[in-house]
């Protein structure tokens, strides 16, 4: 497909990187280590905020108003909301942020280098180098964006973007958030095309008015409801040259 207008905006999962990569490796990493990070850095600022979101999540004013006073009580219940939240795929914003946190270490550590199918990096810099503004939507957080770019199999790619949004903005099956996006980058939606391999996302920015495109990978979930996006298997089909 031909591409005229000035952003793309990607998914993460399943579009720049295999879903098996977070699934298997991210996920595990966090539930494998949930119970020693608590206690390492329970009393850590990020730490405590990112503690306060999920109590939010959960329908409660933050987590001494959810547990009392006793950091035993409140590790434990920030613990089993977090294994519950992961058990149901729940796309929750302080969970995200706990993650995040989790997967600095990871990441840093060396332990962890972020998959991106193998074109990606190479087609990221042609987009960029004919003048298209890339930008990140991603239901994990802002912060673990950047160090999944960061540190990925092909190098450091974070310098590709220059913008990251997360659950903050919005689900990212409301258009609203795509509109809130647009309103941020300062461009009119039609000259943004956001690539996911959901549809339920895809329908949602079409909404708004973005350009859109469904990405089929291996490994991706079978896409078995009609619509009406463009499909592509490789970034490599998306030929760029900005409007700008």
């Amino acid at each position: 497909m031909n591409f005229t207008g000035k952003a793309i905006l990607l998914d993460i999962e399943g579009t720049t990187s295999s879903v098996s990569f977070v699934y298997d490796v991210m996920f595990p990493l966090v539930r494998r280590e949930l119970t020693s990070f608590l206690e390492q850095h329970w009393e850590n600022v990020d730490v405590q905020l990112a503690a306060d979101q999920i109590a939010r999540d959960a329908g409660h004013g933050g987590v001494e108003a959810w547990c009392g006073p006793n950091s035993m009580d409140q590790k434990e219940n920030v613990e089993a909301e977090v294994i519950r939240l992961m058990d149901g795929d729940v796309k929750a914003t302080g969970l995200k942020q706990l993650q995040g946190l989790i997967w600095r270490h990871g990441f840093e550590s060396g332990e962890m280098k972020a998959h991106v199918y193998p074109e990606v990096p190479n087609c990221m810099r042609a987009w960029k180098d004919a003048g298209v503004d890339l930008r990140i939507y991603s239901s994990g957080s802002v912060q673990a964006q950047h160090l999944f770019f960061a540190h990925t199999e092909s190098g450091d790619l974070l310098a590709l973007f220059s913008g990251h949004y997360d659950t903050t903005v919005g689900s990212k099956k409301e258009s609203t958030s795509y509109e809130k996006i647009a309103a941020d980058w300062g461009i009119d939606s039609a000259e943004i095309l956001f690539l996911s391999d959901v549809v339920a996302e895809l329908d949602a920015a079409k909404a708004a008015g973005l350009q859109t495109a469904l990405c089929v990978r291996p490994g991706n979930a079978e896409v078995t409801e009609s619509h009406e996006h463009n499909v592509i298997e490789s970034f490599e089909a998306v030929l760029a040259s900005s409007s700008a």
